[in-house]
């Protein structure tokens, strides 16, 4: 009778140590779940939609930052959009020399370095406030946290803050924050693609930096811009 009791005992508490590590495994899960996202982004910026003249120089590069809410379709929460508040830090290295306002020639001026001064840099710097606007499809569940993911999109920006600076080696310095034609208002095709928490990253802009009233070497506005980089989405 004693070892009855001694092997009821052990079996009930085997029973329950099982049924304790059954409810640690299958937790429950939610079914409505969102995939509401933190996103870091890291790119390579390349200049586009500019004269043979003007070069890219040196390295250019974006820092971008943001949360998406997201809003699911169908019932397997695979398809959806996805909708959001971001900034984005992007610096642009090349020969073109934007020269401000003066008293002999009343508007911006911009030209390409010369052989005189292509030792100098230019550089622009950019800061935008953007709106992800995006369809996503992916293959997450309630409970499984890494998935392919396909993310397409637009990104409506505004380029609250901008800055163009050029400096040569004989100390001839420029500096411009509100060149004339510039368009702040930014509008960029977006495509994100990737497995869990690394995902490649493309952005095209679909306008130009300037508009057509600006003179850039014998052509109108220009300057757009691809960025090539790595997205990173944190639940």
């Amino acid at each position: 009778m004693k070892y009855l009791m001694l092997f009821i005992t052990t079996l009930i508490s085997i029973i329950a140590f099982g049924q304790q590590e059954q409810s640690l495994v299958f937790p429950e899960v939610d079914s409505l779940y969102r995939e509401d996202q933190v996103y870091l982004g890291i790119t390579f910026n390349v200049i586009g939609d500019r004269p043979e003249t003007i070069s890219q120089s040196g390295f250019s590069g974006g820092l971008h930052l943001g949360v998406i809410r997201d809003i699911p379709f169908n019932k397997k929460r695979s398809f959806g959009l996805g909708l959001g508040l971001g900034y984005s830090v992007n610096t642009y290295n090349h020969t073109l020399v934007v020269i401000p306002d003066n008293a002999t020639v009343n508007q911006t001026t911009f030209v390409a370095a010369t052989d005189e001064n292509s030792t100098g840099r230019s550089q622009f710097i950019t800061h935008l406030v953007e709106l992800p606007l995006e369809l996503r499809w992916r293959t997450s569940t309630p409970s499984t946290y890494k998935f392919w993911r396909i993310y397409a999109g637009m990104r409506f920006g505004y380029m609250h803050f901008f800055s163009a600076k050029f400096k040569d080696n004989n100390g001839v310095e420029f500096k411009e924050r509100k060149p004339d034609g510039l368009d702040r208002l930014r509008l960029g095709a977006t495509l994100s693609f990737g497995w869990n928490t690394f995902n490649f990253h493309l952005y095209y802009s679909l306008n130009s930096f300037f508009d057509k009233s600006v003179q850039i070497e014998d052509q109108q506005g220009g300057f757009s811009v691809v960025k090539l980089g790595l997205m990173f989405y944190i639940l």
